[in-house]
């Protein structure tokens, strides 16, 4: 018998198999005792596993009652750790809460044995029924003894099976399936006779910053809350985490665009509840991209490139919601990761440089500062300006890299001017939202402009309204007091496109608004637009903040906001953005003398940069 129930594990057989094998083989040799193996769960609670001669409703009414003191012979038994002899159900105080589900069966004895695992713990219970009140003969005690070591073996080997497949094909801080799992569903669905589901594609947001600025313990925390919510969802499908910050629904029998985005949305739904861990309070926020088979590709890798796409749209144009693959996105998300390695491959051969428009006093059009702006050198030559890969900065990585290079580039143009003896107050220099993520931006200004000795002071960081309001983090507003604190000005760039509101300047203090040329461009013709910018220039005064007209083209706009009461602005009417040299050129020319007050004819600087 020991042999057999011992080939049998070794060939895999399943637990219940093995156990119910080992019963009847049992029952052969001692046809008096009614065998039953029953394990012992993590939770500490019975779960049936063979009596091959008891009903099923018995083992039913034994699953998952959680051991104690008092839990007839097999509860008892795991609880104890030890074996316990009862040969009177009838009487025994053990079996007073379960008396009435043997004692029916004429079953009126029963003697049952923990089975212990190597490490001790109690894994389950190997137990005789007697139809007399009696206990365990000689020959039963032997056998007993010999039938408990094999279960802890089956049970052991078992468990081994379980943990390996669960490792691989299970995500171990979620629980949910991983994506070997996904992948063979996946498949699965896709060779069916008649292919018919939905796939969503969920990214977690800012999970790099979480990680970066509340620890890798509250990143982690928060895959896990996805994951249980995930799991929770009452939309059916099979939740996967496929990687670090993703995961994927696979909708089986789903057919329609309605009920795929009903799932999408129960997913947002699902997210809205913060969550505390380690003293943070953390609100999770997902992105999600979805396809239907058939209609979004019909072969796996069609399906899945597709909802990546998907996925990869709704990050940029509707992050924290749902986007569904749709015709035509295929091709201008393959022409935006086609900008994205131009400009990658520019920067890794150091062909952004900046180029510098001016910034003038209006009454003496004398130049004040300039702003930096990104242009890229093609291989044949040929200036692009920022406008026509403006694409790329989408991309994190890209931005980041290119914020660095800009960085070091301004900081050395600006320390060759003072070395020159050129006069300038300010250079402005643009940020992204990118440049916020990882927390580094003040540090990493300090740090270039502290090597080349270029106060702090002749710095503006220009940032859109849009990253001063979309970061939900503190990243954007502790950066910008610490760049503050060390002398750089801040300026709120484009003012006016966006969604921001006056009461935005109070939460975000910054020195400089720049009005967006929008406003600009019909401050002559359009009521409303002068009102707006006279309404901001005064409210710019009395916050004690500068104000810059931007796109300024004829000289008669620059005499209608002077005469409003700006007394700064840019534009093609002074100078498009020209490389370091003309700069230079300009500034020598045009820039403002210390204590100057003399009017300079307001001439088109771009005229002598040519």
């Amino acid at each position: 018998m020991q042999n057999e129930i011992l080939e049998a594990i070794a060939r895999g057989e399943a637990l219940r198999d093995v156990t119910e094998r080992l019963c009847r083989r049992v029952q052969e040799i001692t046809p008096s005792a009614i065998c039953s193996v029953i394990g012992v769960d993590g939770e500490r609670r019975l779960r049936p596993l063979a009596a091959p001669d008891l009903p099923e409703h018995y083992s039913q009414a034994l699953d998952g009652i959680e051991i104690s003191a008092c839990c007839g012979s097999c509860g008892t038994a795991a609880y104890r750790g030890e074996e316990v002899i009862v040969t009177d159900i009838a009487s025994d105080p053990l079996w007073a809460p379960f008396k009435e589900l043997p004692l029916p069966l004429g079953l009126r004895a029963c003697w049952s044995s923990p089975i212990k695992a190597r490490d001790g713990r109690v894994v389950g219970t190997f137990a005789f029924y007697y139809r007399d009140c009696r206990g365990p003969s000689e020959l039963e005690l032997a056998i007993v003894q010999t039938c408990v070591h094999l279960c802890a073996v089956a049970i052991e080997h078992a468990e081994m099976q379980s943990r390996a497949h669960r490792l691989a094909y299970f995500d171990t801080l979620t629980g949910l399936a991983n994506r070997a799992q996904f992948g063979a569903a996946f498949e699965r669905m896709i060779v069916a006779e008649k292919p018919c589901f939905g796939l969503l594609l969920i990214d977690i947001d800012q999970l790099k910053l979480t990680n970066d600025t509340m620890g890798h313990a509250v990143g982690d925390a928060l895959i896990a809350t996805v994951g249980r919510r995930l799991r929770r969802l009452a939309i059916g499908g099979l939740p996967c985490r496929i990687g670090g910050d993703e995961f994927a629904i696979l909708l089986e029998g789903c057919s329609e665009a309605a009920a795929l985005r009903d799932a999408a949305h129960a997913v947002l739904s699902a997210m809205v509840t913060p969550f505390q861990h380690d003293g943070h309070t953390v609100t999770p926020r997902v992105t999600i991209g979805g396809v239907l088979s058939g209609e979004d590709g019909r072969d796996a890798v069609t399906l899945r490139q597709n909802a990546d796409f998907a996925l990869y749209h709704a990050k940029e144009q509707k992050r924290g919601g749902y986007i569904r693959f749709k015709s035509g996105l295929r091709t201008s998300i393959m022409q935006r990761i086609q900008t994205v390695r131009r400009v990658d491959e520019a920067l890794s051969e150091e062909r952004i440089a900046p180029y510098y428009q001016p910034v003038v006093r209006l009454d003496t059009a004398e130049i004040i500062g300039l702003e930096a702006l990104a242009r890229m050198r093609s291989r044949d030559g040929r200036m692009i300006a920022a406008g026509e890969f403006q694409e790329a900065l989408t991309d994190p990585k890209v931005a980041y890299r290119l914020t660095g290079q800009m960085i070091a580039a301004v900081a050395a143009d600006m320390r060759a001017w003072l070395d020159g003896g050129f006069h300038f107050q300010q250079v402005g220099l643009n940020v992204t939202s990118a440049d916020f993520q990882k927390g580094d931006l003040a540090a990493r200004i300090v740090k270039a402009f502290e090597k080349v000795e270029v106060p702090l002071r002749h710095l503006v960081v220009e940032v859109t309204e849009s990253v001063f309001l979309a970061e939900r983090n503190q990243s954007v507003a502790r950066n910008v007091r610490e760049l503050r604190s060390r002398g750089a000005l801040i300026a709120l760039d484009d003012f006016g496109t966006g969604y921001a509101s006056l009461t935005h300047l109070l939460q975000f203090p910054v020195d400089v608004i720049k009005v967006d040329r929008s406003f600009v461009e019909r401050v002559q013709t359009d009521k409303q637009s002068s009102a707006i910018v006279e309404a901001l220039i005064l409210i710019a005064d009395r916050l004690g903040m500068k104000i810059i007209a931007e796109g300024i083209e004829t000289g008669a706009q620059a005499e209608h906001v002077l005469a409003m009461g700006c007394r700064l602005g840019q534009g093609y009417h002074y100078s498009k953005p020209v490389p370091k040299h003309l700069a230079s050129d300009l500034l020598r020319r045009f820039g403002q003398r210390p204590g100057s007050r003399r009017i300079v004819p307001a001439l088109p600087f771009e005229a002598s940069a040519a």
